[in-house]
C-alpha cells in the first residue's frame, strides 16, 4: 500500500507545500480518493456492476483494479468544482512501469495546452515525464456486454486503456491529464518513498498563478 497510494501522497505533499508558499491569483482543490481496501463481507467481486457518481456503469473484470474506481468518482467530483483543469496522479499500471521502466511517469492528455504547461514545470523540478498516446481505437477492449464499460482491459496497452477508462469520467469542457507514476514513487534499492511528482506539481501551480 506504500506504492498504491503514491499518487494520493504527491497531492497531500503538493498541499502541504502549496499551502506554506500560498501562491496568489489562483484557486487550487486538492482532491484524494481514500477509502478501506480491506477484504470483507460487502467488497466487491468479479461480475458486479458499479453505478459511477455521473451515472456510468461499470462492470467489475478485475477486483484489483479498483483504485481507477475511486478516482473516477474524484474526476467526476473535480468537474463538478467548476474547475478549468485538473491533473490526476495515480500508480495506476504496471503496464506503465513495463514501458517507461522505474524512473519515467506517464503522461496522458488530449490537451496540447496543459501537456506543455506541466512539461515546462517538469523541466524546472528535474522530474521526468513520457507523453503517451491516448489511442481512442483501443477502447473497444474495455466494452461491456452488460455495462457501459469494463473496468480493465487485456494485457496489451494497459496504462493506455487505464487513462481512457478514466476519461469517461471527465467533462470535455476541462483541460484534463492523467499522470500514471507507479514506476518513480518507489525507489527499490533504499525501500522508500520519493515523492515523485510534488515538485513538479507545485511548479506547475506557481505558473499558473498571479
Amino acid at each position: 500500500m506504500k506504492t498504491d497510494m503514491g499518487g494520493s501522497a504527491a497531492v497531500l505533499g503538493a498541499a502541504k507545500a502549496l499551502g506554506q508558499i500560498k501562491p496568489p491569483g489562483v484557486e487550487v482543490h486538492f482532491i484524494v480518493a481514500s477509502c478501506e481496501n480491506m477484504i470483507s463481507g460487502t467488497g466487491m467481486r468479479p461480475g458486479d456492476i458499479i453505478t459511477a457518481s455521473n451515472g456510468k456503469t461499470i462492470e467489475v473484470n478485475n477486483t484489483d483494479a479498483e483504485g481507477r474506481l475511486t478516482l473516477a468518482d474524484a474526476l467526476v467530483y473535480a468537474c463538478n468544482q467548476g474547475v478549468d483543469k485538473i491533473v490526476d496522479l495515480a500508480t495506476l499500471t504496471g503496464a506503465c512501469i513495463v514501458a517507461l521502466g522505474p524512473s519515467i511517469a506517464g503522461v496522458f492528455t488530449p490537451s496540447d495546452d496543459l501537456a506543455k504547461e506541466v512539461f515546462e514545470a517538469s523541466e524546472v523540478s528535474g522530474e521526468k515525464f513520457w507523453r503517451m498516446p491516448l489511442e481512442e481505437s483501443y477502447w473497444e477492449s474495455m466494452k461491456s456486454g452488460v455495462a457501459d464499460m469494463v473496468n480493465t482491459g487485456g494485457r496489451q496497452g494497459g496504462a493506455i486503456t487505464a487513462a481512457l477508462f478514466l476519461k469517461q469520467f471527465v467533462d470535455e469542457k476541462v483541460q484534463w491529464m492523467h499522470i500514471d507514476l507507479a514506476g518513480p514513487v518507489w525507489n527499490d534499492k533504499k525501500r522508500v518513498a520519493t515523492g515523485f511528482g510534488i515538485a513538479t506539481l507545485v511548479e506547475w501551480v506557481l505558473k499558473n498563478s498571479s
